[in-house]
């Protein structure tokens, strides 16, 4: 494998990655220890493009204390390889913290933990990324005879952002990650933030000494409880308020047998399932991720509310049942207006910062394709059309493919944009580039 990316027309790789966070991560590891096993006119050539200039996975919510919620086992190769050297068990052992981990006696590691895990195996695929390669255009190459064989991806420069690259690939593997939801009209500020810029954000206030008077979250899930509580307890002067429709947060289902959703098998049941059965998995077991919140968690910040009850000093106050009605900016703070929904009143807070927990969405794959986007086949519902290898369905000219690592919850499941299959998914992918590779050259006139 080359130590460099190579760019240009005459430079082909087999598979491009468009991102650089654990699922692209994971199909780089793939590729490599498949590369290692066999003879060099076997290997695939693969090389990977991130606009960040390092690796990071969701900074702003690496709060000190916060645990993963899937247990290590599942993390970027060991539910697809056990013997990989690449899993969470040789990272503890390299840091000389194995036995260390293991007296914890628990499956669910520091955020801040996985988080230095990831940044260990990006380390040793680093030859295979090009950082700061914000990714522009993918433009489509066709043939004379009107076959599209091949992808131009068009990147920035990291030594001039000012220039662009281009490289060819016969595939390219989408993997650009979630992007922040915030309400319509919602402008972020030094005052109003999304959760991911959470605890950056607090620790300028820190170090500026700013005092933070009120503080509101908005949200009901775990990123808006795990924020609640970090403000809570960073900023020990100031009073912060949680506003949520609900009337109190919904515990995580995290039982054995809802577990099984998260499971490899599951992915093929519901790719295999009539639609009606497909919503019905969501809906059944939407409590095992959506707007949820561990248990420990809640009860933690209910001691927290009677705690201050009995001491006679409220700081930490839960607005349920309520909504967000307006948001003013003045000079010195913004005016919040609450509307308790039941009884419809309405009053306004003055607040100092305002924090959006409203979750996330797939990235837009027109955005990410442009117009090759146009080259993807939608089904009735218009959503895009994708294979159970995880390769999207495109008009019958094009040879060349596109596989998406997230934004497939409507054929493969909850799972799309979580940690849980991240490993199996990218054998999968690997495998299918393989197998594509084969029959394309089985095809050419001996």
């Amino acid at each position: 494998m080359d130590d460099t990316l190579h760019s240009g027309p005459d430079s082909i790789y087999d598979v491009l990655g468009v991102g650089f966070g654990p699922s692209n991560l994971a199909l780089a590891i793939a590729v490599e220890e498949h590369n290692a096993r066999v003879p060099a006119a076997e290997r695939l050539r693969a090389g990977f493009l991130e606009r960040q200039p390092h690796f990071g996975w969701h900074r702003g919510m690496l709060i000190d204390d916060a645990t993963m919620q899937v247990p290590f086992l599942k993390d970027l190769v060991t539910m697809r390889d056990p013997s990989s050297d690449f899993s969470f068990l040789c990272y503890l052992q390299e840091r000389g913290r194995l036995v260390d981990f293991l007296n914890q006696k628990t499956l669910f590691p520091l955020r801040v933990e996985f988080h230095d895990y990831f940044e260990w195996a990006a380390a040793r695929v680093k030859h295979l990324v090009a950082y700061s390669a914000e990714v522009l255009a993918v433009e489509p190459v066709m043939t004379e005879d009107g076959e599209i064989r091949w992808f131009d991806v068009i990147s920035r420069d990291p030594g001039d952002p000012a220039r662009t690259v281009l490289r060819r690939a016969r595939n390219i593997s989408v993997a650009t990650g979630l992007e922040p939801h915030l309400p319509p009209d919602t402008v972020l500020s030094d005052r109003v933030w999304h959760t991911s810029q959470l605890v950056p954000r607090v620790a300028e206030l820190v170090a500026a000494g700013i005092p933070v008077r009120r503080a509101v979250v908005l949200g009901a899930g775990q990123s808006a409880a795990e924020a609640v509580d970090y403000l809570h307890r960073t900023l020990t002067e100031t009073e912060v308020c949680a506003v949520h429709a609900k009337y109190g947060y919904t515990p995580a289902d995290d039982s054995p047998f809802a577990n099984r959703i998260f499971d490899p098998e599951a992915v093929d049941l519901y790719f295999n399932a009539p639609p009606g059965v497909k919503q019905s998995f969501f809906d059944y077991h939407r409590s095992t991720n959506y707007s949820v919140v561990d248990m420990d968690l809640i009860q933690s910040l209910y001691s927290t509310t009677y705690r201050e009850k009995v001491q006679g000093r409220q700081r930490l106050r839960i607005l349920n049942v309520s909504r967000i009605r307006d948001v003013r900016a003045l000079d010195d703070r913004l005016d919040v207006t609450v509307e308790f929904l039941p009884t419809g009143e309405r009053k306004v807070l003055a607040v100092d910062i305002l924090v959006h927990a409203t979750g996330y969405r797939s990235s837009d794959i027109g955005v990410i394709l442009g117009d090759a986007a146009k080259l993807c086949l939608r089904d009735e519902e218009d959503a895009v059309r994708v294979g159970r290898d995880h390769r999207v369905e495109l008009t019958p000219e094009v040879t060349a493919g596109v596989y998406l690592q997230g934004g497939t919850e409507h054929t493969h499941g909850i799972t799309s944009t979580l940690l849980s299959t991240t490993a199996i998914r990218a054998g999968e992918i690997r495998d299918s580039l393989l197998a594509n590779r084969a029959s394309a050259l089985a095809d050419i006139p001996a």
